[in-house]
């Protein structure tokens, strides 16, 4: 089993907060600002924790799994508004990063693509606010699912080390990648200031 950093943080945080009570309770007592230090730090990486996962915490292997999620790839879902990209479509749609060195996007309206794995919780926790952005942004703008258990090369390129990874894309600048779930207020705002400034 692997352990991510924040992990690590939180237990060291614990060990560190249960030497200071055991040890020197009256300096405890006087430094209240050692507990709300502490809390905050706490707080913080529980939060960290669980926003996003880490791609080497919960991997799964298998021909089985790669073969059964390759049959949903350049698929559209059912209610036609999301794509599911392989290396191949997203060259072709989003990026050739084969053959162009410097960023070049491909399409023909701003895009999100959404860098999921299907174990990831945080991952079917944004899955329901981008369907509901496709059909708000339809004809607007493009969201698209990368499958990064599948997908391992798009994955690599973009250097994706914890999931769900969001790319904006917008049709003229750079791109801007968001790691971790966000709440659809977040991605609105990431919408009207990064893929759609002109229509605020």
């Amino acid at each position: 089993m692997f352990y991510t950093a924040e992990l690590l943080l939180l237990f060291l945080c614990l060990i560190i907060y249960n030497l200071l009570i055991a040890t020197n309770y009256k300096l405890i007592k006087r430094m209240k600002k050692i507990k709300y230090i502490t809390a905050a730090v706490l707080l913080v990486t529980g939060i960290t924790v669980f926003s996003s996962c880490s791609k080497e915490a919960n991997k799964q292997t298998g021909d089985n799994k790669t073969e059964n999620n390759t049959s949903l790839n350049n698929q559209k879902d059912k209610k036609g508004k999301m794509e599911h990209l392989t290396a191949a479509t997203f060259k072709s749609k989003v990026f050739n990063y084969e053959t162009n060195k410097e960023w070049k996007f491909e399409g023909d309206k701003p895009a999100i693509i959404d860098f999921y794995a299907d174990w990831c919780g945080p991952c079917k926790m944004v899955a329901p606010v981008l369907e509901e952005l496709a059909t708000e942004y339809d004809g607007k703008v493009d969201i698209y699912k990368v499958d990064t258990e599948v997908e391992q090369e798009l994955a690599a390129v973009f250097g994706i080390r914890s999931i769900p990874s969001i790319l904006f894309i917008p049709k003229d600048g750079q791109p801007q990648m968001s790691a971790g779930a966000m709440p659809k207020e977040g991605f609105v705002q990431a919408i009207n200031e990064i893929l759609l400034p002109s229509n605020n």
